[in-house]
């Protein structure tokens, strides 16, 4: 019944928005998606994996509201984003709220019509554990001389320890900790920043970092806690009917081996992974006027949340995977697109075969 009444609220709400977009500083979005997946002998997958409706309000001319409501697998309803912005300058805008914390590729932009498999790369879910949102505050802007787009906050933070209860894991990481501003607790402060370099034409580099501690509702513990410093590293570029992109993250983490020791987890002391990938149009080649589009992409990804630990706990083989995906977008539209790809996965470990995947889905943006 619960479930009933949110659906019915969502599409009330959206249904009044719409009505009142053009009559108002109203601004509405959305994306979602709908996956297949079926792992090489085993049963397929079916999931309605998230919708997300956008809803932005322009105050006045310095000052606007940006949210995100999220329904997934159906049944589950979250606040993604809900911030504030206040425009100082032409080119500096402060914000304070549930925001994304700006690391890698995709967390900030994770629309299904913005990267190519059906999912989000692994690396993207098991070492920065997106979609990553925080409350805080902090600065955006550009340096249009300089071709630089800046951002920098103070957030609250993943959650380690919270009342005898662990979060943090060696096969995904800092996932099982995010709080996503529900009911969320601080004990120290942590700092995120990214700088994106835009001034070669097709080209975006950027460079992010988040440093700090996770949070524990137990602070005089010293194994409740570990030390938190992300680096990632990603590269777009796109010419003619070809788009090229890199990701390369880091994350070193500090006083793992006290916090395994206290809770019996197993979370590695570093995390590393890395994927190229690349895609081309194939429609230009048939039709230079065509307005859909055929991409036939490949990716090659490794990582491992097990690159280095401390102490006395042994490396999880498992944990270091490697995936290569082959597979197309069709976009029938700028907005819609159906996705299919076959995946090679495989790990580490002697004599274990990891289930190759083949997936298959829609997404939408708007």
């Amino acid at each position: 019944m619960k479930n009933i009444l949110l659906s019915l609220l969502f599409t009330t709400l959206f249904i009044s928005i719409y009505s009142q977009e053009k009559q108002s500083n109203l601004s509405i979005g959305g994306y979602g998606q709908i996956d297949f997946s079926h792992p090489k002998n085993e049963v397929a997958n079916i999931d309605v994996h998230r919708m997300v409706l956008f809803v932005g309000y322009q105050f006045n001319d310095k000052v606007s509201f940006e949210s995100e409501i999220e329904f997934e697998h159906v049944k589950e309803l979250e606040v993604e984003q809900a911030f504030l912005n206040y425009k100082l300058g032409s080119n500096i805008t402060a914000k304070a709220g549930l925001m994304l914390v700006p690391m890698g590729l995709i967390n900030q932009t994770h629309e299904p019509t913005t990267f190519f498999t059906v999912e989000r790369p692994d690396q993207d879910r098991d070492i920065i554990p997106s979609t990553w949102t925080q409350i805080g505050i902090g600065l955006s802007g550009t340096i249009d001389k300089l071709a630089v787009k800046y951002q920098a906050y103070i957030f609250d933070g993943i959650k380690s320890y919270q009342n005898g209860t662990s979060f943090l894991r060696g096969i995904d990481g800092l996932r099982k900790g995010r709080q996503n501003g529900a009911e969320a607790f601080s004990s120290q402060a942590n700092f995120s920043t990214k700088i994106n370099y835009f001034g070669i034409k097709g080209l975006n580099l950027g460079l992010a970092g988040y440093f700090g501690n996770t949070q524990t509702t137990d602070i005089a513990i010293k194994g409740s806690y570990i030390g938190i410093s992300m680096i990632g590293i990603d590269a777009t570029y796109q010419k003619n009917d070809w788009i090229f992109r890199t990701q390369y993250v880091l994350n070193n983490l500090s006083n793992t081996d006290a916090y395994n020791t206290l809770t019996g987890r197993d979370i590695g002391s570093k995390m590393e992974g890395f994927y190229i990938e690349t895609a081309y149009n194939i429609l230009k080649l048939l039709n230079k006027d065509a307005s859909e589009k055929l991409l036939i992409f490949s990716r090659y990804e490794t990582y491992d949340t097990h690159a280095n630990v401390a102490g006395l706990l042994i490396k999880n083989k498992a944990y270091d995977r490697t995936i290569t995906s082959l597979g197309f977008n069709y976009f029938m539209a700028p907005g819609a697109v159906f996705k299919t790809e076959y995946q090679i996965r495989e790990n580490k470990v002697i004599g274990f075969d990891v289930a190759n995947q083949f997936n298959m889905g829609i997404g939408i943006s708007f």
